[in-house]
């Protein structure tokens, strides 16, 4: 972020990434909806983009890459981004995204530092996308858990951002998108930065449709790093199912936006995303800070 003398602020972020769907036009709209996360998280609005692509020089169809590209511009059109240009590269493997200019107001920047004891968090998305993606590459993800994980990812996280933008400056605390570290490691960082420590229902979550069967077996290098990063600061209850515990360190693509509501807004913040059309699901609090950044339960 860059602060200008008076007025608005300036906000950029930059996310591109390898092809995790077959089709490459949803291809391109899930790396546009990626890229734009971070400043909806800010409580920023999105303004501009740059394309960054790298493709194989040989035995690779110009009709693909005009797919890509197609996928990403309609999906930055939906979020009424212009497109100015970019660069693109040689490279062996398939990269695409953007870099992303946005506007923001200095004194509603949301940062995932602030949350408090108290505090209600809500999830805008279902997790899963990582071992569903995982599958896609084996050839082993059935077509509804497939459908379900391109439908949340394509989605923008813009309607929660709006939706938040609109309340009293007090009634939000902390946010951030959930994407590569998983629902653990970003809720793990928020703890940290925020001195809190946050209990979530594991059995609150949203899972998406498919993902719970797949996640013993697709285990993405994404998911073993999550664990070795986050895993000796979580207290994981015995209770909660195997499955479900990996599915809780999924590093997530197009992920939804984990918020920290104070709790005397929390009902009002569940309202208020009812009814701009997002389904968000109170998965937790914030506690007195202990020697575990998470408790799930």
């Amino acid at each position: 972020m860059y602060r200008w003398a008076a007025g608005l602020a300036l906000v950029q972020t930059v996310d591109f990434f390898t092809p995790i769907v077959d089709d490459p036009y949803t291809y391109g709209q899930i790396a546009a909806a990626n890229a734009l996360s971070d400043i909806y998280a800010m409580g920023g609005r999105p303004l501009t983009a740059l394309a960054i692509a790298g493709f194989p020089k040989n035995d690779f169809e110009t009709a693909t890459i005009r797919a890509i590209f197609q996928g990403g511009f309609d999906k930055l059109r939906e979020a009424g981004v212009a497109l100015l240009g970019g660069h693109t590269v040689q490279d062996n493997e398939i990269k695409f995204g953007y870099a992303v200019t946005g506007e923001i107001d200095p004194a509603r920047v949301l940062s995932n530092a602030g949350a408090r004891p108290g505090d209600q968090f809500f999830l805008t998305k279902a997790i899963g996308t990582g071992v569903i993606g995982t599958a896609i590459k084996s050839g082993r993800a059935p077509e509804a858990a497939v459908s379900a994980a391109i439908r949340s990812m394509v989605q923008l996280n813009r309607d929660a951002a709006i939706a938040l933008a609109a309340m009293t400056v007090d009634a939000i605390h902390a946010c951030t998108d959930v994407t590569g570290f998983g629902l653990i490691g970003h809720a793990s960082e928020m703890a940290s930065a925020s001195g809190v420590t946050i209990r979530i229902n594991a059995n609150a979550v949203p899972i998406l449709n498919g993902a719970r069967a797949l996640a013993g077996a697709s285990k993405s290098g994404g998911m073993r790093s999550n664990l070795d990063h986050f895993e000796a600061r979580t207290r994981m209850s015995e209770s909660v199912d195997a499955d479900l515990a990996l599915l809780l360190y999924d590093p997530q693509t197009s992920g939804g936006l984990l918020i920290a509501a104070e709790a005397g807004h929390a009902d009002a913040v569940d309202r208020a995303l009812t009814r701009a059309g997002v389904v968000a699901v109170r998965i937790g609090e914030a506690l007195a800070q202990s020697e575990y950044l998470l408790e799930i339960a």
